[in-house]
């Protein structure tokens, strides 16, 4: 076995703000893995809003804008998915590594496997059955060298015909729009509206929902209407467009903000609406005449169970789709690529790469 080495590098938050909250370090102690964790060796890292919101604490209730307009240190001490967060931390989400050491007890994952895990990780309870916990929010996640992870949270894709870098864009994107699929009941005789379709969530799940076979609205900038086609919508409408009333079985959202009261409008009766995200803002209005009279349905979506991960995963593993990847970044241009990400500038993916040996 290779020897592993003391220390490691990686972006290490201090604090709740901007990008000058995170710092990088080449002297990290290397994790250890304790009962049932695994280590891996990070091969590729997604970019993700959620990051981004944790980086700058938005998830605190005292938080009502969008992302792009909170900024700086807003002295905010619990703005993490579970409260305080456990500075300094190491942040990331989106996983794709290999097994380097198993701790002890550590089951089901092999030394050398290239493996990946949902950012959100099912811990149910019988008091709790939604429980779950955060990695890059409530552990160190994958913005670094290596990171342990809980072996029973891990998914083997040594298989998969998709890069080290197409996986590492798949876990919160693809497994947050399974979600929302999921949950809604998306199937083949459903005409399915997508907002915020350019974007990593919401390009997977236009792909996602395509694969179910349903018929996809998108709802983007009209410059990036073409990549959304090719992501398999059947149609697209402008992102300030509002959508015709009573035209869609679901609707899926991950933008939020002032134009709510739409969406819930273009559901026809007994329609479902689904929600993952409000980066236009969380604080939106409706007429509840609308939902009640028309019996729409709500479904706040976080919570994955493992059956929507592994079904996400048989997907990697048979490369049925294929994600778009924008652009990739050393780990340390984290900042240019967490800007770049907020600026909408590429559809799809933004990937780190923690590795010294690897080249964006």
């Amino acid at each position: 076995m290779t020897r592993l080495p003391e220390t490691m590098s990686g972006v290490q938050l201090m604090r709740h703000g901007g990008p000058e909250a995170l710092f990088w370090n080449d002297a990290i102690p290397m994790p250890v893995p304790g009962p049932g964790e695994v280590l891996v060796r990070v091969l590729a890292a997604g970019v993700n809003n959620t990051d981004i919101n944790t980086r700058i604490g938005w998830y605190s209730k005292s938080v009502d804008g969008a992302t792009a307009d909170i900024g700086g240190d807003a002295g905010i001490e619990e703005g993490g998915y579970a409260g305080a967060l456990p500075f300094p931390l190491i942040q990331g989400g989106d996983l794709c590594g290999v097994v380097v050491a198993l701790g002890a007890g550590a089951k089901g994952v092999a030394v050398g496997a290239r493996v990946t895990c949902p950012i959100n990780q099912p811990v149910p309870t019988p008091d709790e059955p939604r429980k779950f916990r955060v990695i890059g929010s409530e552990y160190d996640g994958a913005f670094a060298e290596y990171c342990t992870v809980p072996a029973d949270q891990l998914y083997d894709v040594t298989a998969s015909p998709l890069s080290d870098t197409e996986i590492a864009a798949m876990p919160t994107a693809h497994g947050t729009a399974l979600g929302l699929l999921t949950r809604a009941g998306v199937g083949p005789a459903d005409r399915v509206l997508i907002t915020g379709a350019s974007g990593g969530v919401g390009m997977a799940a236009v792909q996602l929902a395509r694969l179910k076979g349903a018929h996809v609205t998108a709802q983007t900038q009209a410059a990036k209407r073409d990549t959304v086609i090719a992501a398999g919508a059947d149609e697209v409408i402008d992102r300030d467009e509002a959508p015709q009333s009573g035209q869609f079985d679901v609707v899926v959202d991950v933008v939020g903000g002032t134009g709510w009261g739409h969406l819930i409008d273009a559901l026809k009766p007994g329609g479902r609406y689904a929600v993952s995200g409000a980066i236009a803002g969380p604080i939106v209005q409706a007429d509840l005449r609308t939902i009640y009279l028309n019996d729409l349905t709500i479904y706040g979506c976080t919570y994955q169970p493992p059956e929507v991960f592994a079904e996400l995963v048989a997907i990697i593993n048979a490369g049925a789709v294929r994600p778009l990847i924008s652009k990739t970044y050393p780990l340390g241009d984290i900042a240019t690529a967490q800007a770049d990400f907020q600026s909408k500038r590429y559809p799809g993916k933004l990937v780190l790469l923690p590795q010294k040996d690897q080249n964006s």
